[in-house]
């Protein structure tokens, strides 16, 4: 990926894992419909907690939409890193994220985390079963997040200024 954008460092064998998880959050998306799944759900949280019908009814109207444009970010980071290994050579240690792209980069990685913490059961702070080998998933896709934060920052510092 040529051009001005955040670069962070990923190795060759850290993208296509990436790849592989969003690969499957794509499929979960695709495949699953609300209320079937609770990592599905935790996508779409309930905005009424107190007005259930309240709460249904907006989630009527608005997930179906809300779920597609996670979709559309997932595909842009999933053609982000398709796109960095695509000339055959080994991927560098570097990946650059076109400036256009960091949001649904950042939407998507921080859903990525949300889903496996459903999965994990984590809620409200509670941990996980240490031996569980989703929750080394799920620290590195917040150690990514974070790099991908401080980048944008930086970047947005070095705009500003």
């Amino acid at each position: 990926m040529a051009g001005s954008g955040i670069r962070v460092p990923m190795q060759a064998i850290e993208a296509q894992q990436l790849a592989e998880l969003v690969d499957q959050f794509l499929e979960l998306l695709r495949d699953t419909e609300i209320g079937q799944d609770s990592a599905l759900d935790r996508l779409t949280p309930s905005v009424y907690p107190q007005d259930p019908e309240a709460s249904a009814e907006f989630a009527e109207a608005t997930s179906a939409d809300l779920l597609d444009r996670r979709a559309a970010d997932a595909r842009v980071v999933r053609d982000g890193l398709e796109a960095a290994s695509d000339d055959h050579a080994p991927m560098p240690e570097e990946l650059v994220i076109r400036d256009a792209d960091v949001d649904a980069w950042l939407r998507t990685l921080a859903a990525l985390r949300l889903v496996i913490a459903s999965r994990l059961g984590i809620e409200n702070q509670l941990a996980p079963d240490p031996e569980d080998p989703r929750l080394g998933v799920y620290e590195w896709l917040g150690y990514r997040l974070d790099v991908l934060v401080e980048a944008a920052d930086a970047l947005d510092d070095a705009s500003d200024g």
